[in-house]
């Protein structure tokens, strides 16, 4: 019976947006927010497969690891393979993201790479000398207010932060290197210097394996009957508070004293997150 004629079914996790960073009307990709549709992709078909639409700037280096060891971790169990196609952008803790791929494909337009780390800030001294303002911190720890934007840059604080960012930077070329080992063409110093390229220029230094799209490739291996199903993935963001609206009943009860215990404060840090990731995006044109 045709019923009973179905192809093959396979998961799809589509991870799309800052990592690490919430927005108003988008959540934010953190282990939290996918590990619930992580280990669904994984146990929710037979095929030996799972396929990860990725379209990420980047973000929390922290967010992308957890989120790499949650992908490898369910793979490794379940024996099945990971396949992820790079859409617009996948960057900085985004290709972190796509390392946990098994074959990693993109677009020929897709913007790929950018391995390394970067901290940004403004120097406002200045600014606040101008306006007769005077600024105040008091520390327990003398490091404790390093970096402070208000107050002059100090040469021992760049150094220790330089420190920290090698740190991070060197964690994140070993996970690279050891994900694409015998696949990587070109010198450290160019894959590894922060700079990103198109589909094929990602191909010719072995940090994708092809271009391709997800459909083509997946009729390519599993046949024309093959089934694609996304995997959702759990709401957070205004969205989600949205849908948490208060009964008629809750309203109506008598206001708390602290006016940040309904909301505001959650949804000022979704406005600065939605910012944060505005300037993600604009680094590549998007």
């Amino acid at each position: 019976m045709k019923f009973f004629n179905r192809g093959p079914r396979v998961p799809v996790l589509r991870f799309s947006g800052p990592i690490g960073l919430a927005t108003p009307l988008r959540p934010g990709l953190t282990a939290a927010s996918v590990s619930a549709a992580i280990r669904k992709a994984f146990t929710m078909s037979k095929t030996p497969a799972v396929a990860i639409a990725l379209n990420s700037p980047g973000g929390s280096p922290v967010q992308s690891s957890l989120i790499f060891k949650l992908i490898r971790q369910h793979a490794e169990e379940k024996k099945k393979k990971v396949y992820v196609f790079c859409e617009d952008v996948a960057t900085s803790g985004g290709y972190y993201l796509a390392v946990a791929g098994d074959e990693i494909y993109a677009d020929a337009s897709s913007i790929v790479g950018s391995i390394g780390v970067i901290s940004a800030s403004f120097g406002l001294n200045q600014a606040i000398e101008r306006l007769g303002i005077e600024r105040r911190v008091y520390t327990a720890g003398e490091n404790k207010g390093s970096l402070d934007m208000f107050l002059p840059e100090k040469a021992d604080d760049v150094a220790r932060l330089k420190a920290l960012q090698k740190d991070v930077h060197d964690v994140f070329i070993g996970v690279v290197k050891d994900r694409r080992a015998g696949k990587l063409r070109g010198p450290d110093g160019e894959l590894f210097s922060g700079a990103f390229w198109s589909g094929p220029k990602a191909l010719e230094f072995g940090l994708i394996d092809g271009i391709a799209d997800m459909r083509s490739k997946m009729r390519a291996l599993f046949g024309d009957k093959v089934r694609l199903e996304v995997v959702p993935l759990a709401r957070s963001g205004l969205l989600g508070r949205l849908r948490k609206l208060p009964s008629i009943a809750e309203a109506l009860q008598p206001m708390p004293r602290d006016p940040l215990a309904t909301g505001g404060l959650a949804l000022a840090e979704d406005l600065v997150s939605a910012v944060e990731a505005r300037a993600l995006w604009s680094r590549y044109g998007f």
